[in-house]
């Protein structure tokens, strides 16, 4: 049966990316002098100016402004043309977090010396073999295209580029297979100077064509390159930016749900991103073991409690044994206390602001993508 799947990707400089990195930078910054802080850090940026708010409970002193400053400039907003530079307005709001939120994970109600969970919640972990890093294929070349718009913008060799831009790549399947590219999407802010027929020349030859699988490719694909024409005033000097606004586009590019919990800006006290990395870790491992083709873990905490009050696997009629079995060696492998799933990926090790430019998941050297051997080898004694 044909079917169509999307998923989309965005550069650094799209605006709710820029709040994204200004929030994990500060928290990197923060557990650099105080591994134990406690961080839930929002941003919103627009035309000439940044708001950094939320909670913040800390033995560490940083320059907020400063860190904020230095994000927007690595991203390449420094030309006053742009609209939006590292010498816009910047306003802070930050308070203390609430001391009722902080007894519940400095002690936990089920488990003596262990922390609770900073807040009830549900979150996912995927891993499907499409791809050698075992991520859906559309968002892993959604994310290919992105990121060699800001590789060619930052060596020079598309010097007109600036730093927003989009891509959305269209697959096709045959029922589970993967057949073909049907549509490759491509926005890129540029220079007021180039043609959109040259901007659209070099974008198919040095970005598409590059970035893609050619054996994907046929007479039939569709390029779309900068549909509306002119994308010369971007980032936050054109849209409103956010935290946590980009969620789908940082996980599974919508091919697996999502709890609704933001990561970038939270300390991994906060399970929506501390049990997600555990999650995709574990989905990961049981889909590099061979035991099924696609995993999907669900799992819940409530707030001030350690351990989860459920964890659920589906793997879409793809194991080779019941997900019950999966699901015991699982629980032999993996502690899934807060505490425990900090402890074994090291998450309290300054890290984040990397996963707000590239995506969470997918990327071999975070930690929560390095597989368990020993998990591994007793998922395939099942088989």
């Amino acid at each position: 049966m044909r079917k169509l799947f999307s998923s989309e990707s965005v550069t650094c400089g799209h605006p709710d990316k820029v709040c994204d990195q200004i929030a994990d930078a500060i928290l990197d910054a923060l557990l650099e002098k105080d591994p134990s802080s406690r961080v839930a850090c929002e941003v919103i940026a627009e035309p000439g100016r940044v708001h950094i708010m939320g909670e913040i409970t800390s033995k560490a002193s940083v320059d907020y402004k400063e860190i904020a400053r230095s994000v927007i400039r690595g991203i390449g907003y420094t030309d006053e043309k742009l609209g939006f530079t590292d010498k816009c307005e910047i306003t802070e709001t930050i308070h203390a977090q609430s001391p009722d939120i902080s007894m519940g994970v400095d002690s936990s109600f089920d488990e003596k010396d262990s922390s609770g969970a900073g807040d009830q919640g549900i979150m996912f972990g995927y891993a499907i073999d499409e791809t050698e890093e075992e991520m859906p294929l559309a968002i892993s070349l959604a994310r290919k295209l992105t990121a060699l718009l800001t590789e060619k913008r930052e060596s020079g060799e598309l010097p007109y580029l600036r730093p927003d831009g989009k891509s959305q790549v269209t697959i096709e399947y045959d029922g589970r297979d993967v057949k073909r590219i049907e549509a490759v999407v491509v926005s890129a802010q540029h220079d007021e100077e180039i043609s959109l027929d040259k901007l659209r020349e070099d974008i198919k030859e040095k970005i598409i064509l590059e970035g893609l699988p050619k054996e994907l490719i046929d007479e039939n694909t569709k390029f779309y390159i900068n549909p509306t024409g002119r994308f010369v005033l971007g980032g936050p000097a054109a849209d409103t930016g956010l935290t946590g606004r980009k969620l789908i586009v940082d996980t599974y590019g919508s091919k697996a749900h999502h709890g609704g919990g933001a990561f970038s800006g939270k300390d991994p006290s906060k399970v929506d991103r501390s049990a997600a990395y555990a999650l995709r870790n574990i989905a990961k491992s049981i889909v590099r073991s061979g035991t099924a083709r696609e995993a999907e873990l669900q799992i819940a905490y409530a707030i001030g409690v350690a351990k989860p009050v459920s964890l659920e696997l589906d793997t879409f009629g793809t194991a080779k044994v019941s997900e019950e079995e999966i699901l015991k060696v699982v629980e032999k492998h993996y502690d899934l206390r807060p505490d425990a799933i900090i402890k074994r990926f090291s998450l309290r090790n300054p890290q984040y602001l990397a996963t707000s430019k590239t995506g969470h998941f997918g990327v071999p050297s975070y930690a929560w993508e390095k597989v368990d051997e020993s998990f591994i080898e007793d998922l395939k004694k099942l088989v």
